[in-house]
């Protein structure tokens, strides 16, 4: 490392950008002799990995196959990448194995693997801790990686640009909470920075992931794929206070939890996949001239509700909801992304060389125009590990020329508000040209 004029240099032979799920498996799955940085925007915990709830979906057994591919097609509109669903469907089974493998703590009965159900799903096929089930996967991948000698995480540090010339890429530029610009060399780069949800008045996303990837590499003609499919969640707590939205999981109502009217009654089958639940959200909330509709909990066990989903038993409490005796209000929220940077199905290559793009912020295409409940951690880690073992077996690099112009980033703030006008911008334009 070398700094010059508050600029410093950093050679590195990867660079991932995010401490997501992805970012880390991928970290994870790279051989100790290669050494690594992990630049994240705010501290290591604060990425949506953390809070997904209900928990990951796997291929019980050959004979639900065809199930689970049907049930990702039809909820995706058939829009779906056929290659990478079965891509992702045939490797959930180690995935869940090397979870385990890391610590990871799935629900058990009798040494064998419990499963829940969600909206969308024609069975029970998702394993889960809880109701943080992202929690549980991300913390511990976390702490594998903080073991890695070889694995360097940097915290609130911002990327701010790539270093590439549009075909090659050759690292990042970023920024760090004291305003010293990083030129970060690498001859492979990861981008696995998350979703956009920052950019919306209501989302289940931490406000700082902006899509900001997403400009940058439209600054430098990089592909990207479908960035209009976004996903409303059907269920977040009703709150007046801004801020992020407190997800109430799918599996909830996959085990029996039931929507109701302002007058109690039920109104729509709660298992619709979430884009068609939103749409009947939307329309009994105009319907009653209410904000939000109820969420009645009264189906499922007490005993199941506070031992399944503590955390949301305990969250609501604290807003004065006792959802064992209790509706709560619900109201649809932004929550994931399905389009981003486009990769390939079988590597997570993106159109410039050497540069990768995994989960939210990659599209491979495997959600289509919606995504199916509980397919984001698997679809995150099955091409985490893809992308690094495609680095491992890769070729070196040819030379880039890129030379960063270190004038253009003088004022953080100002740069990055200009990339989030070009991301709803784009967004916009992509649904105009339907």
């Amino acid at each position: 490392m070398t700094e010059l004029n508050n600029v410093k240099k950093i050679k590195t032979d990867i660079l991932i950008v995010g401490s997501g799920a992805a970012g880390l498996y991928c970290a994870l799955k790279l051989p100790k002799e290669k050494q690594i940085v992990i630049i994240t925007k705010e501290d290591a915990e604060s990425s949506d990995s953390f809070l997904a709830q209900g928990g990951m979906c796997v291929l019980k057994s050959e004979d639900d196959y065809d199930s689970y591919f049907e049930d990702t097609m039809r909820v995706g509109h058939y829009k779906n990448r056929k290659e990478s669903v079965d891509i992702m469907i045939r490797s959930s089974q180690n995935i869940v194995k090397e979870l385990i493998g890391y610590g990871v703590e799935f629900e058990q009965e009798n040494g064998k693997l419990l499963y829940t159900r969600e909206g969308g799903h024609s069975t029970h096929r998702i394993v889960f801790h809880e109701d943080i089930t992202g929690k549980e996967i991300t913390s511990k991948l976390l702490a594998a990686v903080k073991k890695c000698e070889n694995v360097k995480l940097l915290e609130y540090t911002t990327m701010i640009d790539l270093l590439t010339d549009g075909k090659t890429c050759a690292g990042a530029v970023a920024v760090d909470k004291a305003g010293t610009k990083q030129v970060i060399e690498a001859e492979d780069t990861v981008l696995a920075c998350g979703g956009l949800g920052g950019l919306y008045e209501h989302s289940t996303n931490f406000r700082h992931l902006t899509g900001d990837a997403l400009a940058i590499a439209l600054s430098h003609g990089i592909q990207l794929e479908n960035i209009d499919y976004i996903q409303i969640h059907p269920t977040t707590l009703y709150s007046k206070k801004p801020g992020r939205r407190f997800l109430i999981s799918e599996s909830v109502r996959g085990e029996g939890a039931i929507l109701l009217d302002k007058n109690g009654n039920r109104f729509v089958n709660e298992l619709l996949p979430r884009d068609l639940l939103t749409q009947k959200e939307y329309e009994q909330m105009k319907k009653d001239d209410m904000p939000y509709v109820r969420l009645s909990l009264a189906p499922i066990k007490e005993e199941e509700i506070k031992g399944h989903f503590p955390n949301i038993y305990r969250r609501c409490l604290e807003e004065g909801y006792d959802v064992t005796k209790d509706p709560i209000p619900v109201v649809p929220a932004q929550h994931y992304f399905m389009g981003g940077i486009w990769v390939d199905s079988k590597k997570s290559r993106t159109s410039a060389e050497h540069l990768y793009a995994i989960g939210e912020t990659s599209c491979n295409g495997v959600h289509g125009k919606n995504r199916l409940a509980s397919n984001s951690l698997l679809e995150s880690l099955v091409f985490a590990r893809r992308a690094a073992y495609d680095m491992l077996f890769g070729q070196a690099p040819d030379p880039c020329q890129a030379e960063p112009d270190l004038k253009r980033y003088e004022d953080k703030e100002v740069l990055l508000e200009d990339y989030h006008q070009v991301v709803l911008e784009g967004i916009e334009r992509m649904r105009g040209n339907e």
